[in-house]
């Protein structure tokens, strides 16, 4: 059973976070400082320090746990041999739709806050470690549909214009107040018909030598 202290402890723990989460979302990683986030969690600017040396590791801390979650949901749907190749595309593409919309108070801090280049060899955060490896599981899946090669130039290409599409998608709904359910119920179809058009568009672009 947790005494007292350590209830009380883990409290502020989570203050802080979701403090940092909300300082972080309004107005972005970059733009918020420790003593404010101590401010906003209601424990001093020295408090906070005894939880997280600095904001690189609120920062991680805050991220982790939802990336960790949907890489290892990423990870479940790539391993089912029985499902073709484009049937797990569109299911980790409305998974990832989903998961990004349930967490989009925090999506722009999870998946954009001290980003780095994804095809640079050795990251320099853990977080963009996670971030990269959901990068990469999309890019497999992508690969098994077109198919390309691996190492093939036009596959990082391909991959990251189809990245591109899905963070669009989540960043015009990241802000709305609509609840997840009603979106998906509305554009599902929608969004499967965009994945669809991307596609067909990479494949007529390699058909045509592109």
């Amino acid at each position: 059973m947790m005494t007292r202290q350590k209830l009380r402890s883990e409290e502020t723990k989570q203050a802080i976070l979701s403090a940092a989460g909300k300082l972080f979302a309004d107005r972005g990683y970059d733009g918020v400082a420790m003593r404010e986030i101590a401010k906003e969690a209601g424990c001093s600017h020295t408090t906070i320090y005894i939880y997280f040396k600095d904001k690189e590791v609120l920062l991680h801390a805050l991220s982790m746990p939802p990336l960790i979650e949907l890489k290892e949901n990423f990870e479940q749907l790539v391993t089912q041999s029985q499902l073709a190749p484009e049937t797990k595309l569109i299911e980790m593409s409305m998974r990832f739709i989903r998961f990004c919309l349930l967490h989009r108070s925090i999506y722009s801090v999870v998946f954009i806050a001290k980003g780095e280049r994804v095809d640079k060899e050795q990251q320099d955060l853990e977080i963009n470690e996670t971030r990269v490896a959901l990068f990469k599981q999309l890019g497999q899946v992508l690969q098994d549909v077109l198919p390309l090669p691996l190492g093939e130039e036009r596959l990082l290409q391909f991959n990251r214009i189809y990245f591109f599409m899905l963070h669009g998608i989540v960043s015009t709904y990241s802000h709305t107040e609509e609840p997840l359910t009603d979106i998906m119920d509305r554009l599902s179809s929608t969004f499967e018909t965009a994945f669809d058009a991307l596609l067909n568009g990479f494949k007529l672009k390699m058909t045509n030598g592109g």
